[in-house]
């Protein structure tokens, strides 16, 4: 398949390759001053796992708080916090085990295994789409090469399902588990809890940030592909009958890229605000719309350059056969558009799904009547002195079976299937009866819009997108990190100018007081030069460097530097806890 190379996309290329090269340096930077590293290195790393240093663990929770405190402060949203050994039932009920498969391509000549689709990265406009069949017809058209050994020798490609499995309970005989993919079943699973913290009135959502865990066939990209990854989901469940109106006009001015569902292999890219992709249906639900936008206004508020970041739906066939409509937000970067949040209407699939697996009734909500309805119907009533006894402990879940028959038996014995069991009910256990009855609602299964943020991914980029290299000192490249003041893991470095008259002891008196301001965080250091120290500040992303000299003793006043443009200026130390007080 040939490529059409358009100047757009020869700047694209460019772009990459410049960021490619810096992200070398950066990824050097970073493990060196305490940001991420890979993890068990002393004993030779493990493939898909990372460590965050003593900086990267604050950005990373500062990244967090960010998050968190967007989407608590909607109001009708709470955090949970659910296990991340999952029983095995729980993922069959959700479709995990299965079905949470990567295709894998093994080498014949070397034994090496790879992801099938990323070797059909550049051969394939979305290998990530195709089944088994596809899969080898590509690899036949395409002439792949082993990345090991470079021969074109593959075995079929074989779905593997990628969750760590465990075991609950010390005996042979345990509970088989897993460690979680994802955090969202904790919150379908917590449904009947949220939605009384609600009062049963919907909408209303549930946030949880955590750890997942997906067992890699070929880990790489550093942090953007891990076997145990960060993970922030938002399940938020509405009325498939209410339309819920959102306003919009706040964001009128902001054009959004968008690559709509279109000819398979030829997306195209347009650029609208998110009202006009809502009225003419390009965004299907307006939910959905309303989520993409408060993504994009937390994406800014987390520092990535809004040139490089888009949205792009899902084509048909690799959408969930359950989801109306998806739309990954993708950043560019060193390997180029990376999904790091996907949204997504995922309709009643998940809190159905766990409903029927338990018989349990309660994953539903109650919807009022605007008038009263007179119902006339049949129902299968179990009798209960003989349903209790026969089947003892599932006498409930086939009382409710019962119950909700539709059609009536027209022999007997017939079946009911409950979860997995079948139950054969004789005519003696039933009564058969015209009821009526007035109803003032109905219980419904609500459906979910579902965020799902991957945070690794997201924090790369933020580092990415801060880099720069502004000029050469002593040839070595200036680093420049300039992380948004909100997320930065140190908010102000103060230096003595020298640590003698008195300046030490100064600097540290000022410290102390800054360090009262709940929330702040700021780190001393007095050796070698003031320009390598404040050298050393940029390049980790202290936004703010406090000078202490003689004048500070003279007057109680110091020099504030500001990161990004290299300004300074002289102001009491009054006024500098005043700015930190602002600032926090």
């Amino acid at each position: 398949m040939g490529l059409l190379i358009t100047s757009k996309l020869l700047d694209m290329l460019k772009l990459m390759a410049q960021m490619e090269i810096k992200s070398k340096r950066l990824m050097s930077l970073l493990k060196k001053r305490g940001y991420i590293q890979p993890a068990f290195e002393l004993y030779g790393g493990v493939g898909g796992l990372y460590d965050y240093g003593p900086l990267g663990g604050r950005l990373r929770r500062n990244v967090n708080k960010i998050w968190l405190n967007h989407w608590i402060a909607l109001g009708n949203i709470v955090e949970i916090d659910s296990p991340t050994v999952t029983p095995e039932e729980v993922l069959k009920a959700s479709g995990h085990i299965g079905a949470f498969n990567d295709f894998a391509s093994e080498c014949k000549s070397c034994n090496s295994i790879f992801r099938s689709d990323h070797l059909l990265e550049g051969l394939h406009p979305n290998p990530d789409s195709l089944n088994e069949k596809e899969l080898e017809i590509e690899f036949n058209n395409n002439n792949v090469p082993c990345p090991s050994c470079k021969k074109n020798n593959w075995d079929l490609a074989k779905p593997l399902n990628l969750m760590f499995s465990t075991t609950i309970g010390a005996s042979k005989n345990g509970r088989r588990a897993y460690m979680r993919p994802e955090t969202a079943q904790g919150m379908f699973l917590q449904f009947p809890s949220i939605h009384r913290h609600f009062r049963g009135k919907l909408p209303f959502g549930a946030v949880q940030i955590g750890k997942g865990y997906r067992n890699e066939i070929s880990p790489r990209q550093g942090i953007i592909r891990l076997r145990e990854f960060n993970m922030a989901e938002l399940e938020y469940f509405i009325d498939p009958e209410e339309d819920i109106i959102h306003d919009f006009n706040k964001w009128k001015d902001i054009e959004l890229r968008l690559i709509p569902e279109n000819i398979q292999g030829s997306p195209v890219e347009i650029k609208s605000n998110i009202a006009d992709a809502v009225k003419n249906g390009m965004i299907r639900h307006q939910t959905v719309g309303w989520f993409m936008i408060k993504t994009f206004d937390l994406m800014m508020d987390l520092g990535l350059n809004p040139d490089l970041v888009r949205f792009r739906q899902h084509e048909k066939n690799e959408m969930a056969h359950y989801a109306t409509d998806c739309w990954d937000l993708e950043i560019f970067g060193s390997y180029g558009w990376t999904e790091c949040v996907g949204i997504a209407h995922r309709g009643c699939y998940d809190l159905q799904a766990h409903d029927q697996a338990a018989s349990s009734n309660e994953l539903k909500a109650w919807r009022e009547f605007e008038k009263e309805k007179i119902i006339e119907k049949t129902i299968c009533s179990p009798v209960q002195s003989i349903i209790g006894p026969t089947f003892k402990e599932h006498s409930k879940q086939i009382s409710n079976e019962l119950l909700n028959l539709e059609k009536m038996p027209e022999s007997f014995p017939f079946e009911i299937k409950c979860g997995e069991s079948i139950f054969l009910i004789e005519e003696k256990m039933i009564e058969i009866k015209n009821i009526k009855s007035i109803e003032r609602g109905e219980w419904y299964t609500p459906h979910v819009i579902e965020p799902a943020f991957g945070i690794d991914r997201i924090i790369w980029h933020i580092l990415e997108h801060s880099y720069n290299e502004i000029d050469k000192k002593d040839d070595e490249n200036y680093a420049l990190l300039s992380l948004n003041e909100s997320i930065a893991p140190i908010n102000f470095a103060i230096y003595p100018l020298f640590e003698k008259d008195g300046l030490k002891e100064k600097a540290e008196e000022i410290l102390n007081s800054l360090r009262e301001i709940k929330g702040i965080n700021i780190y001393y250091d007095g050796s070698k030069s003031i320009g390598r120290r404040y050298a050393r500040g940029d390049e980790v992303g202290v936004p703010f460097a406090i000078t202490v000299d003689p004048q500070t003793i003279s007057d109680g006043t110091i020099t504030l530097r500001y990161r990004d443009s290299q300004k300074q200026e002289r102001i009491s130390i009054l006024k500098l806890l005043e700015f930190a007080s602002k600032f926090i």
